[in-house]
């Protein structure tokens, strides 16, 4: 089992870059697909990101292609999301998601472990 504590959220101007970082334990980090997901008040959760466990593999909504990055470091137990050229509809609670199969996956529900979510609201 992992538990996982994100970080880096808050209230962030349009122009600014913040990173957003989930810190993973209790568990082999690197067996471990990491996703992003968000959920804005009243929608659905929604994928962001997706990175495999070596890290060479990537994916994103087409929402945020080009202007976010996933990455993750497997040594530190981390991965990182950062976040350029916000919008205010990028505003939501951010989580991270762990999955133990293999694959990515772009499915809130295919995903075994969940952090509490971090909260990022963009102004303008």
């Amino acid at each position: 089992q992992v538990q996982l504590v994100e970080s880096g959220g808050g209230l962030v101007q349009t122009g600014v870059s913040p990173r957003l970082s989930c810190a993973a334990s209790g568990a082999t980090f690197s067996s471990y697909v990491m996703g992003w997901f968000r959920q804005a008040p009243g929608k659905e959760r929604e994928f962001v990101a997706a990175i495999s466990r070596s890290g060479g593999s990537t994916y994103y909504a087409d929402s945020v292609k080009g202007r976010f990055t996933i990455s993750r470091d497997n040594a530190k137990n981390t991965v990182y999301l950062q976040m350029n050229s916000l919008k205010p509809e990028d505003t939501a609670v951010y989580y991270c998601a762990a999955r133990l199969i293999t694959m990515i996956s772009m499915r809130p529900r295919e995903y075994d472990y969940w952090g509490q979510g971090t909260q990022v609201t963009v102004s303008s």
